[in-house]
């Protein structure tokens, strides 16, 4: 097959030859990349287009696509440059694989707070997994269950719930996160603003209503800490348990 052909099956900037340079010698991929990731940051996913990111780059539009075909190649791109900030720690053995998953999900979840808009992306960006940073920690993380005792293909399962579950709970944090620099307001501000209108919403719901009031004084970021360690907690003890079955049942 062709590598034309290739590229029309699969259509992603990991599947295609890169491109030459060939209008601004200084627009480079890595710096397109890089503004773009700060266009996000500044001013969320609804900003990004190949034109406003040009104005940024003081460039014309024509000379990004030197570079990026189109702009779901730069969403791409841009999804496993920031999941290279992610790190997981060296497989840790029997004894030490849920410490090392713990960090590895840790990590990925402080990437999604800085960077709030990559939830929201993920879900459109079909071919984000094959880039090399993304594949690199998928990598990682199987070696992580493997050193544990999980066979290959169960560690593969035990990554993709653990990825699942951090990227479902971050992407409720990252939407707060969003809508409070959206506010202009302080947490303690947004949360004396929000607490009444929640508290009306939940009163024809006692259990949600009781819950609701137990919270009041507690801070926003500890409790999303609590329940994101909470949740993890309970799908590594679900994996630990499964491990032990197998274990189990193999001898």
């Amino acid at each position: 097959m062709s590598a034309a052909a290739h590229e029309q099956l699969i259509p992603s900037v990991w599947t295609r030859p890169r491109r030459g340079r060939r209008e601004q010698p200084a627009l480079s991929r890595e710096y397109i990349v890089a503004e773009a990731i700060g266009l996000l940051d500044a001013e969320g996913v609804e900003a990004l287009s190949m034109r406003r990111l040009a104005a940024r780059l003081n460039a014309g539009a024509t000379s990004l696509y030197s570079h990026v075909a189109n702009k779901d190649e730069l969403v791409e791109l841009v999804v496993d440059e920031v999941y290279g900030e992610m790190e997981v720690p060296a497989a840790g053995g029997p004894e030490g694989w849920r410490a090392a998953a713990v960090s590895g999900a840790q990590s990925l979840r402080a990437t999604l707070l800085r960077h709030p808009w990559l939830a929201s992306v993920l879900g459109g960006s079909s071919f984000s997994s094959l880039g090399p940073r993304m594949l690199r920690n998928t990598e990682d993380l199987l070696a992580v269950f493997e050193s544990g005792g999980f066979p290959l293909d169960e560690a593969h399962h035990a990554v993709r719930a653990l990825l699942a579950y951090v990227i479902g709970a971050g992407t409720g944090e990252a939407a707060f996160v969003i809508a409070l620099a959206r506010s202009g307001r302080s947490r303690e501000e947004w949360a004396e603003r929000v607490r009444p209108v929640v508290a009306q919403a939940v009163r024809p719901y006692p259990r949600l209503s009781t819950w609701f009031a137990a919270q009041r004084g507690g801070g926003e970021p500890a409790a999303s800490a609590d329940a994101f360690g909470y949740g993890l907690d309970l799908m590594l003890d679900g994996l630990a348990a499964r491990l032990v079955r197998a274990s189990g049942a193999a001898g």
